[in-house]
Parts: C-alpha cells; structure tokens; sequence
C-alpha cells in the first residue's frame, strides 16, 4: 500500500547487514522496452546470486495488480500470470532461493494521516506524487486483488506474511523476526579454512 513505509523498512532492517552481501531492485511501472517482454523478463536480471540477499521494492506483483484494479487485462490473463508466478516462483525455490513476500497493510485513516504530514512538511514533499492519491480512489478494489493475489500465490516454498504496518516500530520488529527466522532455519557455517592457523607461527 502507498505510504506504508516500504523504503522505510528496508532501511531499517538493512542498515545493520553488510553492503557487500545485500542489494535493492525497485521496480516501477514498466519501461517500453520492458514492455515488449513478458511480464517476468525483468525480474531475472534481478534474481539474487548465490549467497546474496536481493531485496525487491515492489515486484512482479505489480504486473497483476494494477492491470486487475484498472481492468487493463482480462481476467484470464491476471489469472494465467498468477499461475505463472507460481511456477516462477517454484523454480526459484527448487534453485535454492529462499523466498519471503512482505505485504505491509495500513489502514486508510493512517495513509491519510501519513500524505498530511508529507503535504504538511516541505522537506516530505520530495515524496509526494500524484498517482498516489489517484489510486487511493480505488482502495476498496486493491484490497480485493491483493486478496485474491495472496491467496492464490502463498505458497509453503514462497509464503505471503502480511504485516501490520500502522505503527513503524511494530512493523520493522516483526518483518525484522520473520528474516531472522528463516536465516537461522538455514543452518549458516562459516566456510571451513584453505589453511590450518596452527601451522602458523609469526
């Protein structure tokens, strides 16, 4: 959802991890050349290496939301993506990639109370954007197709964790929880010495 803090939590919970292991794609309404591809095509050139974590601000989703809300697709097509979201992500999973879907949801009095403070506050206003109070007119919708979309997308290999995002604190703690989690469930070693240190002697 707009103004629930997306930017916000990845720097939170991420300024503690090394650069050097991490990195960011965002994406955004598609470019002309993105849209001479399928929908997925630049999503790969996004997948994480191995060892790496790649964050996604937004995602393939996007592909299936905004063309359901504004009915700029039939619906045999949102449905044939979602099943093609499904088997991408079910060969990311079979590759190694661990896979974690963030949907941060606020209430409509909180987004409403958060472009206040950005209309409110000059040095905000760097984030304010017209398309984010045309789409507020069609909340009730959004709401419909991010439920249709998670339902039909959470899966054991690649589950959805909906968030409560009204208070940022709350927010942060527990997508924080939820990476520590699948982190620990990965049984991380450091890798064994080329060299034994004994040997050594300075």
């Amino acid at each position: 959802m707009d103004t629930a803090g997306k930017d916000g939590t990845i720097s939170h919970i991420f300024s503690g991890v090394n650069p050097q292991g991490c990195d960011v794609a965002a994406f955004k309404a598609p470019t002309p050349l993105e849209q001479r591809h399928d929908f997925l095509w630049r999503v790969h050139s996004q997948l994480p290496a191995r060892g790496m974590i790649q964050i996604f601000n937004r995602s393939h989703y996007e592909d299936v939301l905004v063309p359901r809300v504004h009915k700029l697709l039939p619906r045999k097509t949102i449905d044939n993506r979602l099943e093609d979201i499904n088997r991408f992500e079910a060969s990311l999973y079979d590759n190694d990639i661990v896979i974690l879907k963030f949907f941060l949801q606020i209430s409509r009095k909180e987004q409403t109370d958060r472009l206040r403070a950005r209309i409110n506050d000059p040095d905000k206003h760097w984030k304010l954007s017209e398309a984010d109070f045309h789409e507020r007119r069609f909340w009730s919708r959004y709401e419909q197709a991010y439920n249709e979309a998670i339902a039909a997308t959470s899966k054991k290999h690649a589950p959805w964790f909906v968030i409560p995002s009204d208070h940022k604190w709350y927010r942060n703690v527990a997508v924080s929880q939820i990476i520590v989690d699948a982190m620990k469930s990965l049984k991380l070693k450091y890798p064994k010495p080329t060299m034994d240190p004994a040997k050594i002697h300075l």
